[in-house]
């Protein structure tokens, strides 16, 4: 259902080896940087904006290649909790935001 659970489409673990969940196994296409101003409505149509199960499968990329950067190396220190500790800070920010507005410092012109 959805595809969950399932390997890619455009994966073949014959020419691809072993699956690895922050690569993207789909057909390449021109990076934003070299794309001409006259292709860009096609380059932008091509993307999945529309598609949740894009989404997802995106989301799960960044995770995995984050993961793969900053978590499972072998020596990896403290990064990795300083990087959520600010991403938690920076949400409950936003969540908070207007119930800390209403405290600001004014400054009154008489």
């Amino acid at each position: 259902m959805f595809g969950l659970g399932q390997l890619p489409p455009g994966y073949d673990k014959a020419v691809h080896g072993p699956y690895d969940p922050a690569v993207f196994y789909g057909k390449k296409d021109l990076p934003l940087s070299q794309v001409k101003v006259y292709q860009l409505p096609a380059w932008l149509a091509r993307r999945q904006f529309y598609n949740p199960i894009a989404w997802g499968r995106a989301c799960s990329r960044a995770y995995w290649r984050w993961n793969h950067k900053y978590c499972l190396p072998k020596h990896c220190g403290l990064t990795p909790f300083f990087q959520m500790a600010a991403g938690f800070s920076a949400l409950f920010y936003m969540m908070n935001y207007a119930s800390i507005s209403s405290h600001k410092n004014q400054k009154y012109h008489w």
